[in-house]
């Protein structure tokens, strides 16, 4: 089952959606990882088995890169919170962490 990251400057709200969902997620601020760079996060994030959320493009620019890692959800900021909330569990509840391996995931 996905395990969500949340990149630290994703909306604190989404988190908490997701987590009344019943879904497992840890921030940016909850890991202690504010600050620290893109690449470092989405190595957190790997590490961790978890698939990353975030509004940052940068990380699509690692994805083109060539940067491996557990799978990366985009949202592209102004996106409404229920949206992503209900985008990112339908997630949840269709894919796997095998499916999201060094993919990434518009929403």
């Amino acid at each position: 089952m996905i395990q969500f990251y949340m990149d630290e400057q994703v909306a604190i709200a989404i988190a908490k959606g997701l987590k009344r969902r019943g879904i497992d997620v840890l921030t940016s601020q909850e890991a202690e990882m504010l600050g620290t760079s893109d690449k470092d996060q989405l190595e957190f994030a790997k590490s961790c088995q978890r698939v990353l959320f975030t509004q940052d493009v940068d990380f699509l620019k690692l994805h083109a890169s060539g940067t491996k890692h557990t799978g990366i959800v985009y949202s592209r900021q102004g996106t409404n919170i229920g949206d992503i909330i209900r985008n990112l569990q339908l997630i949840h509840e269709i894919l796997d962490v095998t499916d999201m391996k060094d993919h990434v995931e518009f929403i």
